[in-house]
């Protein structure tokens, strides 16, 4: 469950802009409908019925599969990626096995789960599925695909054994994806490596023939998923549900009697449990992460620092962080150096470490959290205070909050709040009277920061939020975040959107027959060409257009080819929409 900020900013404020853009252009359009149905339960399709290759259903999930084990000789190494053709650079490989092991002074004994995050090699051809991409669009903003970044989830076994000169077998099964659904993986994983471990790659092969065979990953689908033995019932969001609403259908006596495992979400972490030994300055910490500001989760071990990066990132959920963020690094990371620099200023970026090496290379850092071993979920742990980041010398320093910053807004015992209506942003939408089927779509106005400001002295959350605080400052600080750019970016897109769907509707509603009465031939035919285009763009940009606006402007296509002479017709009927 995320954490939810005070009122006024972010997390929640989805739904009042929305609602404040439907004022500004008209009712709003029911949202187009993931391809191949509603986004609710219909039937599945096993993915042969799309005409898909093999491994196209796996690698709607996964990129792939690798065993990182350890050689004395060489130390970690990567035994095995499956399937075999996938793909993966020097620089990947290497990555992914100082990445798949917990640093030696963690000590993990027996089985540990943990996720990490890496950048793509660059000039390796992204390959995304065109088809898949389509359900990208209907994901909620901070579930998207991240095309430059992989996720690793990792289960790491670590056990006596005297029959190897190093005492230990020491193993990770490692699932490779662009998809953060951190809790889906880290669940598959309990199922399958364990066994794995027992029975190596026979079982591996198996395990990835059954996600080949699982239906296309798509959001608002009620999707039963076969593996080994094991069926998993999941539901991916879409960015049409309704904060708080259950995610998925619950378990029915009848229909359900083959299902093993029911996943209440696929993304979220226990952000509570990650909070615990921090609570008193979760609010702190949320204006840290909403702010973009530079931040180090130093912890006993890869699941303590996965966790709680993870939580960070998603407490100011439904918006996206949009800046980096590395749930476990390592001193061997590829962009160790750039991270670590004292050359210039820390970048906007969350590391999560564990190597009491961080605690000299980071001391430069402007906000370190340092954190013991998490508690079992129902177990309140001694809350760590606020430290100034002088007194962190080495990681064995006391838990705490090392920061010399200070919170925009007083802190409220209520944290979970939804965030005040803002209404700016929607004023830069033209309103829906001045779009005229026959020019452009209007432009957006500019946004002007300091226009913005002033409308907050008047409607600004500090009216009616019960939390006191510099609000003003809070909000000038955000306007200069990635976080905020990032937002900004999206909605901006969205509003564009918007207007060339209410240009298509408007397009829809004119009488064209009547138009081609007064026009020359030549003009009729750019008009068919153009009418072509913006079906061929609504398509391709996935406009949130009605499906009957759609129908309509063929007919409408259809009745004015029709009206010209045969030899245009022929012509025309034969141009494909380019």
């Amino acid at each position: 469950m995320a954490l939810r900020g005070p009122a006024g900013l972010g997390p929640g404020s989805r739904r009042p802009l929305d609602e404040a853009v439907a004022g500004a252009v008209g009712r709003e359009a029911p949202a187009l409908l993931a391809a191949g149905g509603a986004p609710e339960d219909d039937e599945e399709d096993d993915g042969r019925g799309r005409g898909l290759l093999r491994w196209d259903g796996f690698s709607a999930w996964l990129h792939c599969v690798c065993v990182v084990g350890f050689d004395l000789e060489l130390g970690q190494a990567v035994e095995v990626i499956y399937p075999q053709h996938s793909k993966l650079t020097d620089k990947e490989k290497t990555n992914i096995c100082y990445l798949s092991f917990p640093d030696s002074n963690s000590g993990c004994l027996g089985d540990t789960q943990f996720c990490f995050r890496f950048r793509q090699s660059s000039g390796r051809r992204v390959s995304l599925h065109c088809l898949l991409d389509q359900f990208d669009k209907d994901l909620p903003v901070y579930l998207k695909k991240d095309p430059a970044y992989f996720y690793g989830y990792v289960y790491f076994r670590q056990v006596r054994d005297k029959t190897l000169k190093r005492g230990y077998f020491q193993k990770s099964l490692v699932l490779i994806s662009k998809l953060p659904y951190i809790h889906f993986f880290h669940t598959v994983l309990k199922q399958i490596a364990p066994e794995y471990f027992e029975k190596s790659e026979p079982y591996l092969e198996a395990a990835c023939n059954d996600v080949d065979r699982w239906p296309a990953p798509v959001p608002g689908k009620t999707l039963h998923l076969p593996i080994m033995g094991v069926v998993m019932k999941v539901r991916i969001p879409t960015c049409h549900d309704k904060p708080g609403t259950t995610q998925i259908v619950q378990l029915t006596q009848q229909a359900d009697t083959n299902i093993s495992v029911i996943l209440p979400t696929v993304h979220e972490v226990d952000i509570f449990r990650c909070f615990c030994p921090v609570f008193l300055h979760s609010q702190m910490l949320w204006e840290l992460v909403l702010l973009g500001e530079p931040l180090v989760v130093m912890a006993p071990s890869p699941s303590e620092s996965s966790e709680t990066v993870l939580a960070l990132v998603n407490c100011i959920s439904p918006l996206k962080y949009f800046s980096d963020f590395r749930p476990y690094f390592t001193i061997h990371d590829s962009e160790f150096k750039e991270y670590t620099t004292r050359t210039q200023a820390p970048p906007s970026v969350i590391l999560g470490v564990t190597n009491p090496f961080f605690a000299k290379t980071l001391q430069h850092w402007p906000h370190i959290i340092r954190i013991g071993d998490l508690k079992p979920t129902g177990e309140i742990p001694k809350q760590v205070k606020v430290k100034k980041l002088k007194n962190l010398k080495t990681l064995d320093s006391k838990p705490g909050v090392y920061t010399s910053y200070k919170p925009y807004l007083n802190r409220d015992e209520e944290i979970i709040k939804q965030l005040q209506k803002e209404r700016y942003v929607a004023s830069l939408m033209p309103l829906q009277k001045s779009i005229s089927p026959w020019k452009s779509p209007p432009q957006l106005r500019q946004f002007l920061p300091e226009e913005f400001m002033k409308t907050l002295e008047k409607t600004g959350p500090q009216l009616t939020s019960r939390i006191k605080g510099d609000w003003i400052g809070l909000y000038r600080h955000f306007l200069k975040s990635p976080n905020f750019d990032g937002w900004f970016k999206t909605r901006r897109k969205e509003m564009i959107q918007k207007l060339e769907a209410l240009h298509l509707e408007a397009l829809c509603e004119e009488d064209l027959l009547l138009w081609i009465q007064k026009h020359t031939e030549v003009e009729t035919v750019d008009l068919v060409l153009k009418l072509k285009n913006k079906l061929l763009q609504a398509d391709r940009e996935h406009l949130p257009v009605k499906p009957d606006t759609m129908e309509k402007l063929r007919t409408h296509i259809d009745a004015i080819i029709l009206a010209l002479p045969e030899d245009l017709q022929g012509i025309l009927l034969k141009t494909g929409m380019t």
